[in-house]
């Protein structure tokens, strides 16, 4: 049946089995009656059967590194605004298990997609993080080559790059290199046009995109019940024929299987998959955000008793996968990481501010030209501080 035709049925039975074979494709669509869990807040195993492979030990072990790293780094990035070497920059704490788990599970030659708020996502799939801050310090507006890493400029406007995730995949699918892209966006985006734009171009035409919202409860200040009445985000996934779920963002262990099946879905030909995390940023929206002007310290600390690296870290230790030895290590090389990028980023940048015009568009127009031209003049005619001085 051809996008966007509705058949008729001849007889009265066609009608009825029409109406079973959708139904039964809705079932398929729909995501768990509850966030999929695989661990309990303490870290022990839920019990009973589950619809989603347990990760394998490593892929877990790599996990509870990445997010002892990633923890460091986005601590040390919060202190970096207090101290002017970054102009503003969006933690990411409480959120580990969603950052690190959505680039762990793609392989190198996948797209990512990510908002502002994935710079712990970036640093865990690799990106030099001096790189990573460079748009956060308003040093470029993106500090890495997308190219090289295969990951799209952190987007700063809400859901727009969820448009650009649809149809490179679509892309990558027409020319059959297995690829898949993954676009991060938080619930507020899922409010957008663009979000809903790119839900029905993916389903349409089977792109292979995963759409993972990362749902911290808040677009800012707004609280989700202000935002949608569906019982859950995922649920708007399902009137584009999109197959969706929910997971607890929090789970480590949950995030890496229910994103490894979406993933998977993708690559298989079966189209795009929307997954919703149920998750908490700790804390506030930027350093510019006083979040107590809208939640409480009591809301905060029921979720810090879910922390994603201390389930982890339990989970492992009970399954005999995590030492003494393996938690030291991890924590030392947090603290080295975090100790190189504060050297790097106390090293005030070289800046070449007629690069400004660079990749604003292929080919320059004549309106960029006279910028260039006026900005160049503007400097060659400012004394330097030294001849200013002297």
């Amino acid at each position: 049946m051809a996008a966007g035709r509705i058949e008729t049925p001849r007889a009265e039975s066609g009608r009825v089995e029409a109406g079973r074979i959708e139904a039964g494709r809705v079932e398929a669509l729909l995501p768990s009656a509850e966030p999929v869990r695989f661990l309990t807040d303490g870290g022990a195993a839920v019990r009973g059967k589950q619809r989603y492979a347990v990760p394998d030990p490593e892929l877990l072990r790599r996990a509870h590194r990445a997010m002892v790293v990633g923890r460091r780094f986005d601590a040390q990035a919060t202190a970096l605004t207090k101290q002017g070497r970054l102009a503003v920059y969006p933690s990411s704490h409480g959120q580990e298990a969603c950052q690190v788990g959505s680039v762990l599970v793609l392989e190198d030659g996948d797209w990512f997609f990510p908002t502002y708020r994935e710079s712990m996502a970036l640093v865990s799939r690799g990106i030099d993080p001096v790189e990573v801050l460079s748009l956060l310090r308003g040093d470029a507006h993106c500090g890495y080559d997308p190219q090289v890493h295969h990951t799209a400029p952190q987007c700063t406007p809400l859901a727009t790059q969820t448009v650009h995730a649809a149809g490179l995949a679509y892309a990558e699918r027409r020319k059959g290199t297995g690829r898949v892209a993954l676009a991060c966006v938080g619930d507020g985006a899922t409010s957008e046009g663009d979000f809903h734009e790119a839900l029905n171009f993916a389903a349409v035409f089977k792109a292979p995109v995963v759409f993972f919202v990362q749902n911290n409860q808040y677009a800012i200040s707004v609280p989700l019940e202000r935002q949608t009445a569906a019982p859950s985000l995922a649920y708007k996934g399902i009137g584009y024929g999109v197959r969706s779920e929910r997971v607890d963002g929090n789970d480590p262990v949950a995030v890496l299987a229910v994103l490894s099946a979406a993933v998977e879905h993708a690559r298989s030909g079966h189209g795009p998959f929307l997954v919703e995390a149920h998750t908490y940023r700790l804390d506030p929206h930027t350093n510019a955000d006083d979040a107590s002007r809208y939640r409480t310290d009591a809301e905060a600390d029921a979720w810090r008793k879910r922390d994603p690296v201390a389930r982890l870290e339990s989970y492992l230790r009970r399954r005999g996968h995590l030492t003494d030895e393996d938690v030291a290590a991890a924590s030392a090389e947090a603290e080295e990481f975090a100790g190189r990028l504060r050297d790097r980023m106390n090293a005030d940048p070289e800046l070449v501010p007629l690069g400004l015009f660079d990749h604003v568009y292929g080919t320059p127009d004549p309106q960029l030209d006279e910028q260039r031209a006026q900005l160049r003049t503007e400097i060659e005619e400012t004394p330097s501080s030294e001849e200013a001085l002297s």
